[in-house]
């Protein structure tokens, strides 16, 4: 897909930098962004950084906006967050409340966790920060929350791979306010057991391979998930059944049936060692064919870039147990984290919530390393 280049819009902004990160989540998220309707919260975006952010070398790609600081610093940090969410179920707008749980000042609707509160801190931060102490790669993408392959910050690192050239990364998945390090990988097989069919009144002269799926469930239902310590990190494996089909008609003995299965692996593993745990762990299926695979991301913690930046933050990271963007980076050769406000378990909830605290902390900790002019961040 070509750039676009896009004039600000003639209308009245949306977006108000000056009003900080905790305003900008709500207006991010009373932006209408259901993943394959970025354009207006692109637009928007967009239109935001020329105004308020000369300071930034802008490119668009589709519904993806890169906004770059040129500095000349011997080091440079991309910071990326996605623009869209999963749809929309009577919780928008978004309306300010107290958490039952808690007692926290939350933000209540869809988006504020996964990711509007990341990005707020982003675009806050991209627009005061002039001059920090290293180079900047700020993306903001769409298409995350659908099919991997339409997501659009790969796409962007496909069309401008000289825009991803970093030494660190930092995406604004939910973290609770803490360093998230790496992810585990993700795979999806069909997994298919045959048979032959015959009339259910005449069940004995054929094979049932519903039944036949029997065995494999339950070998499925005892397996053990291992926990995996991947530089420090403990990451917890996972192999499940998540989907089953199979069966003709209600007086047919089934030929086939058919069993997805989603594991998630540690960063230890590659893909490959993946694919080759789930066919041999369904050896004695007839056919296991992969549908879905993305390698995990070690916790990229190794650094000093990295160590000062958990220094910041000021608590011990622990292992991302599900898989983010971080391997879109870490398949680049650059270590990266999740950092973000926000509990990632209330992430798609119909109550999806965000408290205020750690929108302002995450903002603040996140400036605080920025901005280290006078001490320069170490390699």
């Amino acid at each position: 897909m070509s750039i676009q280049e896009t004039p600000a819009s003639a209308s009245d902004p949306i977006l108000d930098p000056a009003a900080g990160p905790v305003e900008l989540t709500r207006q991010l998220c009373n932006i209408h962004s259901v993943s394959g309707d970025e354009r207006a919260i692109a637009d928007e975006v967009e239109a935001m950084l020329r105004r308020h952010a000369p300071h930034l070398a802008i490119t668009r790609d589709g519904d993806t906006i890169i906004a770059r600081t040129e500095l000349g610093r011997d080091r440079r940090v991309a910071i990326a967050g996605h623009l869209d969410t999963v749809p929309i179920n009577n919780n928008l707008p978004v309306r300010d409340e107290t958490d039952p749980e808690t007692g926290a000042a939350v933000i209540w609707g869809r988006g504020t966790v996964d990711m509007k509160a990341g990005v707020a801190v982003q675009l806050a931060l991209a627009v005061e920060l002039v001059a920090p102490a290293v180079d900047v790669t700020w993306v903001w993408y769409d298409h995350e929350e659908v099919a991997s392959d339409l997501s659009g910050l790969g796409r962007a690192m496909r069309n401008h791979p000289e825009l991803f050239a970093a030494d660190f990364a930092i995406l604004g998945e939910p973290s609770n306010g803490t360093i998230e390090g790496g992810c585990n990988g993700t795979l999806r097989a069909r997994v298919e057991l045959h048979g032959t069919r015959a009339h259910s009144a005449r069940s004995w002269m054929g094979v049932n391979a519903i039944h036949r799926a029997g065995a494999l469930l339950a070998r499925l239902a005892a397996y053990e998930a291992e926990r995996v310590v991947v530089d420090g990190l403990e990451y917890r494996e996972g192999l499940n059944a998540v989907r089953i089909d199979g069966g003709v008609a209600g007086n047919v003995i089934p030929d086939r049936c058919c069993i997805e299965v989603n594991y998630r692996f540690a960063p230890s593993r590659s893909a490959d060692e993946a694919v080759a745990f789930v066919r041999d762990f369904f050896v004695d299926a007839d056919a296991v064919e992969i549908v879905d695979l993305s390698p995990g991301a070690r916790p990229g913690l190794d650094a000093p870039l990295a160590q000062r930046f958990v220094a910041a933050v000021g608590q011990e990271p622990t292992a991302k147990l599900g898989w983010t963007d971080v391997s879109r980076f870490s398949a680049l050769g650059i270590p990266a984290v999740n950092f973000g406000p926000g509990n990632a378990l209330l992430a798609h909830a119909d109550d999806e919530r965000v408290p205020v605290g750690q929108i302002e902390s995450s903002f603040s900790a996140l400036r605080a390393w920025l901005s280290a002019a006078q001490e320069p961040l170490a390699k």
